[in-house]
């Protein structure tokens, strides 16, 4: 008789929650349950099924179920599996790097910037280097926004220049020059082999051969930017999934006043 995807034997979970020993939930605390896809580059066939299933087991899954595989082609399979996590992690004991700045309105924004710095901001932004989207920086910049949060073109004290995607690091800084930029942003979706690391970090030793760094405020952005890389790289603040131009533009203005950049 086959398995199956789901066991029907009696499972024995501890329910209790211990955060120092923490685990996926699937529908029963602490029972790990996790689902994971991955593609191998062999022919579907019961044999690379099966090299799926040990492949789960030595990422650490348990009770291991393929439930789908497909082929791409003739020499790729795509996998879609089942699993009990074995691993757990102290949650009390992780600490994340993260923009201490309390999220601001677009109105309050615009108070904020009236009441302390009493001119409006120029803000600058680009996808650079050799990096052709423009999806991030759009959703900051543009008047739209994303997902019902205005972008800084539609701030009434932020003068914002969106200078698209693939822009060079060296034309980025000219143009910041010339603008008389406050706030540089920065995005990087095209992260392949790291090549956003060795670009950002390219940026920060521009700016700081021309002596600008530390007049400006520095901001990256994109899908695997946190704020510790950023400022590891140099940078005053990074920005990742979920955020948007309320997130960035509090951060921006708070850090002018704050290193009297007014």
């Amino acid at each position: 008789m086959s398995a199956g995807l789901y066991s029907t034997e009696v499972r024995d979970y501890d329910t209790n929650l211990d955060l120092t020993k923490l685990k996926p939930y699937g529908d029963t605390m602490n029972d790990g349950k996790v689902q994971i896809s991955f593609t191998l580059p062999v022919a579907d066939s019961e044999k690379a099924v099966e090299a799926a299933k040990q492949l789960a087991k030595k990422m650490g899954l348990s009770e291991v179920n393929v439930a789908y595989h497909g082929a791409l082609d003739k020499e790729f399979t795509m996998f879609v599996i089942y699993g009990s996590l074995i691993h757990t992690v102290d949650f009390e004991t992780i600490h994340v790097e993260t923009v201490e700045v309390e999220t601001m309105s677009m109105h309050q924004v615009d108070e904020y910037i009236k009441e302390n710095i009493k001119r409006k901001i120029v803000v600058v932004g680009a996808s650079t280097g050799t990096d052709a989207h423009t999806v991030g920086i759009d959703a900051i910049m543009n008047m739209k926004g994303l997902a019902g949060h205005y972008g800084l073109e539609r701030y009434e004290m932020i003068e914002a220049y969106n200078l698209g995607s693939s822009v060079e690091n060296e034309e980025f800084i000219k143009k910041a020059i010339e603008l008389n930029a406050d706030v540089l942003l920065v995005s990087q979706t095209v992260t392949q082999k790291n090549i956003h690391i060795a670009n950002l970090t390219n940026l920060v030793e521009l700016l700081e051969a021309e002596g600008l760094r530390d007049k400006v405020v520095l901001i990256a952005g994109g899908s695997r930017i946190t704020h510790e890389l950023a400022k590891e790289l140099g940078y005053d603040a990074g920005f990742g999934p979920g955020k948007y131009a309320d997130d960035v533009a509090s951060f921006a203005v708070t850090e002018m006043v704050s290193r009297n950049l007014i």
